[in-house]
């Protein structure tokens, strides 16, 4: 299996969805008394989908038969701006089809941005924010280390170690 990043979607930061605001004075001012609440507050919190493809290179082109594969697992961690933040898993096994074509994966994530990022200001973090899931937003940004399982005829196949994935290319399988 290959896997590499796909795109950011749903973002919203303190319940305001940044999904097509590209700078600070996007937001209202309604939006802006919210956010600088919630920051005053001590608690930023983000909720968005990040998109991860896999590909099955089981395809059939390598004189083998085309065979789909099962994600069984998909332990992950999460690292924002270089700086691990949360982890997880996926709630059930995901098909990935042996066509060569790329199969989404989406996790769900929430966390408090302040909890992770004390160090950094106000427009620090909205601008965080923009850059991963505003208009023109990307995942370049974002690291993801996982740990799939894959299961199979013969039983579950676990990757030796972490797979680091990022935006730009399919990892190695």
């Amino acid at each position: 299996m290959k896997f590499k990043l796909g795109n950011v979607r749903d973002f919203s930061l303190s319940g305001i969805s940044v999904s097509y605001k590209s700078k600070l004075s996007d937001f209202n001012a309604l939006d802006l008394l919210k956010l600088s609440s919630s920051f005053a507050q001590g608690n930023f919190p983000v909720s968005f989908i990040l998109n991860v493809e896999a590909v099955n290179p089981n395809d059939g082109t390598g004189g083998y038969p085309s065979t789909n594969a099962t994600l069984k697992s998909f332990a992950w961690r999460l690292l924002l701006d270089n700086k691990e933040t949360i982890s997880g898993n996926i709630s059930q096994p995901v098909t990935i089809p042996g066509t060569g074509q790329a199969e989404i994966i989406p996790l769900q994530i929430n966390m408090d941005l302040l909890s992770f990022f004390r160090d950094r200001g106000y427009e620090s973090l909205i601008n965080l924010a923009l850059n991963l899931g505003g208009n023109g937003g990307s995942a370049s940004q974002i690291t993801l280390y996982a740990k799939p399982v894959i299961s199979t005829m013969l039983g579950d196949l676990a990757y030796p170690q972490e797979l680091k994935i990022v935006d730009f290319e399919f990892t190695k399988d």
